[in-house]
């Protein structure tokens, strides 16, 4: 630590924790402190959290956090947060309900409703988001047939990054990436859409004002200050969703860059200079505010993985199990001697946006083993990422290198298969954190450390090996990701010939 050192706090508040980061000029992780959450499922559809469990966790973190670092050297902080996950809020800044997360389901059967009512292009292009039960829309739109009197007592409707600003500074503000993913922002015009609110009978005035990322949106008040250890005084800038704070944290803000999370969901994407719209990706506003990611996004991602292990090969407690199938899934070869696998476990995002989409193994035989069916997850989610991005690159946009960050990462076989796959060399990032990353870069932009946010990402994003592509595997891979996209209709067509039945 140097005596004249200067820090900004990337605070994320992800679904199971809050995690508060003091980050220097040049991206090191000076300390970090985190605090868990709790979910609770009373029902199978309902994901949901009490919202001051998120002030309760990140006041924990931030505590913490200033016991190992000196405050009178926080320049700011800004907030990473857990996308399409919302509260509602009474006139005395109390929830009405419990907070419902992105894993919540309740509002499934009114998704193809209001897609019918609004359009589901209409709604595709004033959001930039496929017809999905995720966005906080369908959650608005159900509560409005089904429990009409929380909307209308409503007095604010908030998303984590909004509630926990509200908390640091007295008033709850929103950046363009934290309204992005409640679906009723008009990411063009970066406006919450009035087509869409009137459609709800909601008036606008519930929403929080948006800024763009980087923006001075207060200051920490001295209750705050008390709960925390920030002194009071202390700016807080506008952040954003944590997938947008991730993409920012592998500096993927300018063409060429892609990014790639191998975490519990795989989540990857590039910058786009306009809103291009498919049904292979979530159209996003850039973490910048400049331009746009297109986001493909598996809820199936590395759970995938862990799934199969913990059912299959007696679980994750044995430390050595990723280090022996590794070794034996290497030797196999690209198509898992002959299995594929199908990793929609949790339905189906992108391209199919089908919640009934279901897993699957073909081409199982007497000397098949774990390490086959291992292979083939990896294989399949893999190659689930690269039909998207090749989409993206199609329409034009630029890609050269990946990014990777997550769990996944961590994987020497996971990164030469996205290599190999997509044919672009696999960088990994220092950080695994980078969603906070991005969050204190958004920080450090509006604390004057940089001019923009390119500068920031720059000096403040942090890599370490690179994976080459192996050229000559090419043709293996695309025989394998036909034969793998295939496998989704010939599931799903075996599950409508049992319905007939």
């Amino acid at each position: 630590m140097q005596p004249d050192e200067r820090y900004v706090i990337g605070m994320d508040s992800s679904t199971q924790s809050v995690k508060a980061i003091a980050w220097t000029a040049d991206g090191t992780p000076r300390a970090e402190c985190r605090a868990a959450h709790v979910i609770s499922t009373p029902h199978p559809l309902h994901a949901e959290q009490d919202a001051e469990d998120w002030w309760t966790a990140a006041a924990a973190a931030l505590s913490s956090l200033m016991q190992k670092i000196d405050p009178a050297r926080v320049d700011g902080i800004a907030i990473s947060n857990q996308r399409e996950t919302m509260v509602l809020l009474d006139e005395n800044r109390k929830p009405l309900a419990p907070a419902t997360l992105w894993l919540d389901r309740r509002a499934q059967d009114v998704v193809p409703v209001l897609a019918q009512e609004l359009g589901a292009e209409r709604l595709h292009a004033i959001s930039g988001k496929p017809i999905d039960v995720i966005p906080c829309v369908n959650r608005l739109r159900y509560y409005r047939e089904h429990q009409p009197e929380l909307l209308d007592q409503a007095a604010q409707i908030l998303s984590v990054h909004d509630f926990l600003t509200m908390k640091l500074t007295g008033t709850a503000q929103a950046s363009w990436t934290s309204g992005d993913p409640f679906g009723i922002l008009d990411i063009e015009n970066k406006v919450w859409s009035r087509e869409i609110l009137d459609h709800l009978a909601i008036a606008p005035e519930k929403l929080p004002a948006l800024h763009r990322p980087g923006t001075k949106i207060g200051r920490i008040t001295p209750a705050a200050a008390a709960a925390t250890g920030l002194l009071p005084g202390t700016p807080v800038y506008a952040g954003g969703g944590d997938g947008n704070c991730a993409g920012l944290g592998v500096n993927a803000i300018s063409p060429g860059v892609v990014y790639l999370n191998l975490g519990t969901a795989v989540v990857g994407g590039c910058w786009s200079a306009t809103p291009a719209l498919s049904r292979f990706w979530r159209t996003l506003v850039s973490p910048d505010g400049d331009g746009y990611l297109l986001e493909s996004c598996q809820r199936g991602g590395a759970y995938f993985v862990n799934w199969l292990i913990d059912t299959f090969a007696g679980g994750r407690t044995n430390p050595a199990i990723f280090e022996s199938l590794e070794a034996e899934a290497s030797g196999l070869g690209v198509g898992s001697g002959g299995v594929t696998a199908l990793s929609y476990l949790m339905g189906c995002m992108d391209p199919h946006w089908d919640k009934n989409a279901r897993a699957g193994f073909v081409g199982l035989g007497p000397e098949t083993g774990m390490a086959h069916l291992y292979r083939a997850g990896m294989e399949a989610i893999t190659l689930e990422f690269n039909r998207s991005l090749a989409e993206m690159r199609r329409t034009g946009v630029i890609a050269t290198r990946i990014f990777v960050i997550g769990g996944g990462a961590g994987s020497r076989l996971w990164r030469q298969m996205v290599a190999d796959a997509s044919g672009l060399p696999v960088i990994r990032s220092l950080s695994n954190e980078a969603s906070a990353l991005g969050s204190g870069m958004s920080a450090a932009v509006g604390a004057g450390w940089y001019s923009d946010f390119h500068a920031a990402a720059n000096a403040m994003s942090r890599l370490a090996e690179e994976v080459e592509p192996d050229p000559t595997a090419a043709d293996a891979w695309a025989r394998l990701s036909h034969r793998q996209a295939n496998l989704y209709y010939a599931v799903r067509d075996l599950d409508l010939d049992r319905q007939r039945m």
